[in-house]
């Protein structure tokens, strides 16, 4: 389970035909696959947070994408 933040990613790539609900969901997919093949999924599942840092992520949350 991950939080996104699809604006981070949504003017990456063109719209075509999609409506933006629909061009949302695709930039957050066609990140994670850009992301998966280029092997930098993990360092994004993984960020270097500070100690503080990851207590608040633990129970706030992290925005996937924000390292």
């Amino acid at each position: 389970m991950a939080e996104v933040y699809p604006s981070l990613w949504t003017r990456r790539f063109s719209k075509e035909d999609r409506d933006g609900d629909e061009q949302t969901a695709f930039a957050v997919a066609a990140w994670l696959q850009r992301a998966d093949c280029d092997g930098s999924l993990s360092s994004f599942l993984h960020p270097p947070l500070t100690a503080e840092e990851r207590g608040i992520a633990k129970i706030e949350g992290w925005i996937l994408g924000v390292v």
